[in-house]
């Protein structure tokens, strides 16, 4: 056995074998490796350290700060995973600030003809000036004389709209978010047999179906049996601020919202399970052909004009 410093140590091989290269040089023969990786490095990448000879990749993660830029890695992968969790409540976001702009334009250049296209008053459910799209078009609309609105409407829906749709599901979270819009818009329609001369008034918001949402995370919460007070007591305060004389808020949305983000949530929770599907959506069907019967019901049912127009 040679003894130079070249050749293999007393009871290490005699022969190199096919591994015993170099990760970095494959040309370079060696029979050492990396302490922490376990790859073949030659004698050219070689770096000791306290813990024995380590490889110039591990070298590099054992500096001081690579802790750091990996634990900011791994944050900035998780928010871009948690975005693709919840996509649809990000799309009804977007969606809501793009209307918003155009909105904001149109206040200064077009008289307001983009709010004045999308809002949503009981006279638009009516048969001469029927326009049921309405219903739907303006749970994307937000006020735009009064910025909190919209920054509290999708700071709620950035809150729970998030862990609601990881919750329940997409296409489940988006059938729940629009049976609350119009929840919203019924709600608000079905106010005028109390009082006639809301007929004409416009409503603009997510709002009904933000309380949807919220109201829906209570239900789900409470099955769970997490305590559900602070949830609770923050539904209350925001509905009791719309009932208060001159506020300018749509209590009857936030109440249809309320109700029919409820009742949907409630059969989400009856029919979960995969054995469920059908069942679950036969059930979300049933949710939504009761939602257009009333919108039928109040253009069937028109309420006294005469106090409206008197």
């Amino acid at each position: 056995m040679s003894t130079s410093g070249s050749g293999p140590a007393f009871g290490e091989r005699a022969e190199y074998g096919p591994e015993d290269v170099c990760y970095r040089h494959p040309g370079v023969h060696s029979f050492t490796l990396c302490q922490r990786c376990g790859r073949t490095i030659c004698a050219d990448c070689q770096n000791v350290s306290a813990v024995g000879v380590l490889c110039p990749d591990c070298t590099k993660q054992t500096q001081p700060g690579a802790s750091r830029r990996i634990a900011r890695s791994s944050q900035v992968t998780g928010r871009r995973i948690a975005a693709l969790d919840a996509p649809v409540t990000y799309g009804i976001m977007a969606l809501c600030v793009l209307v918003f702009l155009g909105q904001m334009a149109s206040h200064y250049f077009a008289a307001d003809g983009v709010t004045r296209a999308l809002w949503y008053a009981p006279l638009y459910s009516l048969p001469f000036e029927f326009e049921p799209w309405r219903m739907v078009t303006a749970m994307f609309t937000h006020s735009t004389g009064f910025i909190f609105h919209i920054l509290f409407n999708m700071y709620a829906l950035w809150l729970f709209g998030r862990n609601l749709e990881q919750m329940i599901g997409r296409f489940a979270f988006l059938t729940l978010y629009v049976f609350a819009g119009i929840g919203g818009s019924l709600g608000v329609m079905y106010w005028t047999f109390a009082e006639p001369s809301s007929m004409l008034g416009a409503t603009v918001g997510a709002s009904g179906a933000i309380f949807g949402v919220l109201t829906a995370t209570l239900v789900a919460f409470r099955a769970a049996r997490v305590n559900v007070t602070s949830l609770a007591v923050l539904i209350a305060i925001n509905f009791g601020i719309g009932l208060i004389p001159g506020a300018a808020i749509s209590w009857q949305a936030h109440l249809g919202g309320m109700v029919v983000g409820a009742v949907t949530m409630w059969a989400l929770l009856a029919t979960r399970g995969p054995r469920f599907k059908t069942r679950r959506i036969i059930l979300l069907v049933v949710i939504g052909v009761v939602l257009v019967a009333l919108a039928c019901g109040f253009f069937v049912a028109t309420p006294n004009l005469a106090a409206v127009t008197g």
